[in-house]
C-alpha cells in the first residue's frame, strides 16, 4: 500500500474519511497552504516546460457556509488554476468584509506571477486598479 511504504506504517486499509478529516482540521492552515503552493510549483516546473503559463483566477462562495444564527456571512474562497497543466497554484480565504479583487492582488504578489497571462471575472476589468 503506498500510504505504509511513504509514511513508514503497517495499515491494513486506508484511513476513514472522518479520520484524515480530523487531521487535516488539525493542521495549521497557513502552513498546510505554503505546503500545498511548493508542490503545486514542482508539479507545475514540469508541466509547463516551455510554454506560456495561463493562470485563471476564481473566487467562490461555499454552499452552506453562512451562519444566519450568528449573522456570519458565507466563507469566500480565491483559486489560482494553471489552465494548461490543470494544476490548482493557490486558494486564499477572502476576509468577510472584502471581495476577490485585493485578494487576488495579494495572491498573484504571493505567487511571483510575472510574464504570465492572467484571466479572471469581469469584477478584475474596472479602471483604477
Amino acid at each position: 500500500m503506498l500510504l505504509n511504504r511513504h509514511f513508514g506504517v503497517n495499515l491494513k486499509r486506508a484511513p476513514a474519511v472522518n479520520t484524515l478529516r480530523t487531521i487535516l482540521q488539525s493542521l495549521e492552515t497557513d502552513a498546510l497552504e505554503a505546503v500545498f503552493r511548493h508542490h503545486a510549483k514542482a508539479l507545475l516546473s514540469e508541466a509547463e516546460a516551455g510554454d506560456r503559463l495561463a493562470i485563471a483566477l476564481d473566487g467562490k462562495t461555499l454552499r452552506g457556509s453562512f451562519d444566519h444564527l450568528n449573522d456570519q456571512k458565507a466563507a469566500q474562497t480565491l483559486t489560482a488554476f494553471a489552465s494548461p497543466s490543470a494544476i490548482v497554484l493557490a486558494h486564499t480565504e477572502i476576509d468577510e468584509k472584502s471581495n476577490e479583487i485585493p485578494a487576488a492582488q495579494q495572491m498573484i504578489r504571493e505567487l511571483g506571477l510575472t510574464g504570465v497571462l492572467i484571466t479572471a471575472d469581469a469584477m478584475h476589468c474596472q479602471k483604477n486598479l
